[in-house]
């Protein structure tokens, strides 16, 4: 297994916990996640951040549980393993980004069991950095389907299907609230 960060700096050294820009509502009991972490995410989940940071979108993909109807609603055939949706206003952006995949040893970090998520509390020093330059070339790779839509907001509610979904900076979507 590999883990990685994703980033817009080519040129970190250390990874220092710190907590998110963000905060984000979390279950009683998880607020520590908001808290100062090094976040990561390992190989197979590791296109949800093949994305310009702050670009909404939303991922999905099989589970065990998927029902027939969902598969053929979402997927209808497909073989690839995700699909993210993401919109035309993000297209050229995605087009034309750049971002940093950075390698991290495993043994520091704990898994969240949450989409490919791990987290670590101590600094960690990267093995490597590779910058990508061609994310539709690099979902594509990753057997990962791109589909732009006018705006996200179509698929609320997609989170009561057996379907797994992801999303990401979904504030940052058309009419998303």
């Amino acid at each position: 297994m590999r883990l990685f960060h994703f980033s817009d700096d080519p040129a970190i050294t250390r990874f220092v916990p710190r907590p998110v820009t963000i905060p984000t509502q979390r279950p009683p009991g998880t607020d520590w996640l908001n808290g100062p972490l090094v976040w990561a995410i390992d190989d197979w989940h590791a296109p949800m951040y093949l994305f310009p940071r702050d670009c909404p979108r939303i991922l999905l993909w099989r589970t065990p549980r998927t029902s027939p109807e969902d598969e053929k609603r979402f997927f209808d055939g497909r073989g690839c393993r995700m699909i993210a949706h993401i919109e035309w206003a993000w297209f050229e952006r995605l087009r034309t980004a750049q971002t940093h995949r950075y390698d991290l040893p495993v043994a520091p970090f704990e898994d969240l069991s949450d989409a490919g998520m791990w987290i670590s509390r101590a600094p960690v020093e990267p093995l490597a950095m590779e910058t990508l330059t061609d994310l539709p070339a690099a979902l594509r790779a990753a057997d990962v389907e791109l589909r732009v839509m006018h705006s996200l907001a179509p698929l609320k509610g997609a989170w009561e299907t057996s379907i797994h979904f992801s999303g990401i900076r979904l504030r940052n979507a058309v009419g998303w609230s």
